[in-house]
């Protein structure tokens, strides 16, 4: 079977994997590429290189290891590498001071969760899983002297980072230097006709170029991958800067989150984190603007996708549905927590508010309230003087806010 035949219907092989990219280095070698693989049916070897310093992956990583899954639905061999040696050095990449070291045993337990994760995007099957320690955990001082060699260094201290910490006085560690030449080294161990990377490893990309043609190997086409922005629509999406959507979080908690990107914001999540083909989404932009489509629809049909990719059709079609019922129709969520008091004295509506859960403080809840942000069965509370009877067994639904919601039952 050729690799032509393998291409799931896919017309045009190098627009397909163009689609979403920021830039590919260099273009007419990868369709020479292409075009020599279909003929001799010799897959192409497609790495993607993943230090694993953290435990979870969210939908920012998820664009670049989308596009290996383009590669690998072409019929080409995809490289997942997992930076098991080189995550102990530390990607100087983006870093205004050196990485604090992790351990061997935080690396292993990284890993593992990582593979779990990619798994969602990636098949199993089809995957080439290595990891860098089998060739870089063997180099001797030698062959460490002998690859260091192979690069200048005042070529090295062009690379960004390096360059603004010098020129702000910040130290720079020399095993931090090594870190571009040991990931270029994979690509000459793994012998990768294309890597993949968002636009900030460029430097760490190009590298690999430079030492395999020292190596006398054939050099790799680089592919990178825009940095994907995250929910405040500001920075790139981070964990630690709090605009990130887990792709292990739950269907309604990935759902609300992307509902909550701007309008404008979600044709970028359309390219980057769907398949869905250039014309198609061109053709879905221009609905927008006319009367037969309505942002909010296009938007939960993006996040109906993703879901869908992380959890199921079914899981995200729910999600879907819980949306539409709580913020649309303003009704209670299948799953509301149902709370149950026993018969008693009468009790102000801000100090149920508080008891609930579903507010702070007495002086948030009168302010909720007078805000009329406060709902009983569906009817706005706006008095905070209001005292609920308690008195007698009665069943009623409490709402702080657009998606807070208890079932008080007193019995």
């Amino acid at each position: 079977m050729t690799l032509a035949s393998k291409s799931h219907g896919i017309a045009d092989p190098l627009a397909y994997l163009r689609k979403g990219a920021a830039e590919v280095i260099r273009e007419e070698d990868l369709k020479a590429k292409l075009e020599q693989s279909a003929k001799t049916g010799k897959p192409l070897r497609v790495k993607l290189g993943v230090d694993p310093t953290a435990p979870d992956l969210h939908l920012g990583h998820t664009v670049v290891i989308r596009k290996l899954k383009h590669f690998q639905d072409l019929g080409h061999t995809a490289i997942f590498l997992v930076g098991d040696f080189t995550a102990l050095v530390g990607d100087p990449t983006g870093q205004s001071e050196t990485r604090p070291a992790l351990t061997p045993e935080q690396v292993q337990e990284n890993a593992k969760t990582y593979l779990a994760q990619v798994y969602k995007i990636l098949d199993p099957e089809k995957t080439e899983v290595r990891y860098n320690s089998e060739w870089l955990g063997k180099l001797s001082s030698y062959d460490i002297v002998r690859l260091c060699g192979k690069y200048r260094l005042a070529r090295m201290l062009e690379h960004e980072d390096f360059r603004s910490r010098l020129a702000g006085n910040q130290p720079i560690s020399v095993h931090e230097l090594l870190y571009p030449l040991l990931v270029a080294y994979d690509s000459v161990v793994l012998e990768a006709d294309v890597e993949l990377g968002a636009t900030e490893q460029k430097f760490n990309l190009l590298m690999g170029r430079e030492i395999q043609r020292e190596f006398n190997k054939p050099q790799q086409v680089v592919l990178t991958m825009p940095i994907l922005v995250g929910l405040d629509g500001q920075r790139k999406m981070s964990k630690s800067l709090g605009n990130s959507v887990g792709i292990t979080e739950t269907p309604g908690e990935m759902f609300g989150k992307l509902m909550s990107i701007s309008d404008e914001r979600m044709w970028s999540y359309y390219e980057l984190l769907t398949d869905i083909a250039p014309d198609a989404l061109a053709a879905l932009r221009g609905s927008t603007g006319s009367e037969h489509g309505h942002p909010m629809d296009v938007k939960m049909e993006l996040a109906r996708r993703i879901v869908a990719d992380f959890h199921g059709l079914d899981a995200a079609q729910h999600a879907l549905d819980e949306f539409r019922r709580v913020f649309r129709e303003g009704k209670a969520p299948e799953d509301s927590p149902v709370v149950k008091l026993t018969r008693g004295a009468p009790k102000r509506l801000s100090v149920l508010l508080v008891e609930m859960g579903l507010s702070e403080s007495r002086s948030e809840a009168d302010r909720l309230i007078k805000q009329g942000g406060v709902e009983i069965d569906n009817q706005r509370a706006d008095d905070v003087k209001l005292e609920m009877d308690l008195s007698k067994p009665s069943e009623f639904l409490l709402r702080a806010g657009k998606k807070k919601f208890v079932r008080v039952i007193v019995q």
